[in-house]
């Protein structure tokens, strides 16, 4: 259990986010989705950059899932290009603001170009450690436990590991997001209140807050009071706090 999950008073250190809402804010100007994926990309930058007085170590963030291929062509193939303008906009800044990237999620499906501006912005920002953005693209939970589990079954047949041996943390080392700890928060913006496949394995004991807030009007200021809330929690793991 990461130290920062001991004290309930304390903020958290890693939040995660379901950023939602985008086609709504678009549609409720008469613009076209991809105009509130735009402002949602906006968004990114502020909430990235209010972390670290937050005390926020961690974010990640939940850009495209892989349930969203059954959108429009036209909205993937708009979203596909924001990701890669997204990286050149973003890449030069991301480092000089000490933001270390990392990318979860398959790449299979992924067109070459976008995955090698992702390999490229992981390696430009390593050295970083002020904030580590984490942005699932082409994730889902099901399908990163599958491949997880698909791996260390691979790992068994050539016998590097025996059955015997298997347990949650196990398997928690073949996912995704090995590297990372546990997310402490939840956030989903857009008035939904359902986890929509996210890190499944992961917000086992994860705190929640679904807010009404379309993803393009989340302020940093909002990201604070949702902190603050945070705060006040007891978190109890399946235990009793006398």
């Amino acid at each position: 259990m990461p130290k920062d999950q001991d004290d309930p008073k304390t903020g958290p250190a890693h939040v995660a986010i379901i950023m939602d809402g985008n086609g709504r804010w678009a549609q409720q100007r008469n613009r076209p989705r991809l105009f509130g994926h735009q402002a949602g990309a906006r968004r990114v930058r502020e909430i990235v950059a209010a972390c670290p007085e937050r005390g926020v170590k961690y974010l990640t963030i939940f850009a495209f899932s892989t349930e969203n291929w059954k959108r429009t062509q036209t909205e993937v193939s708009g979203l596909m290009t924001l990701f890669r303008l997204y990286i050149e906009r973003e890449a030069k800044a991301l480092l000089e603001n000490g933001v270390r990237v990392r990318f979860i999620g398959d790449r299979i499906r992924l067109d070459d170009k976008l995955v090698r501006m992702m390999d490229e912005l992981e390696l430009l920002t390593a050295e970083n450690d002020l904030v580590h953005l984490t942005v699932a693209l082409n994730y889902g939970g099901r399908d990163e436990v599958t491949r997880a589990a698909k791996r260390l079954a691979y790992e068994v047949e050539q016998g590097r590991i025996s059955h015997k041996d298997i347990d949650a943390e196990t398997l928690a080392g073949f996912l995704d997001t090995h590297v990372l700890p546990d997310p402490d928060l939840v956030i989903r913006t857009s008035g939904e209140a359902r986890i929509s496949n996210f890190l499944l394995w992961q917000s086992a004991y994860s705190e929640y807050e679904f807010i009404d807030t379309l993803w393009p009007d989340f302020s940093a200021e909002e990201f604070a009071k949702v902190l603050a809330n945070y705060g006040s929690r007891e978190r109890r793991f399946g235990g009793v706090i006398a």
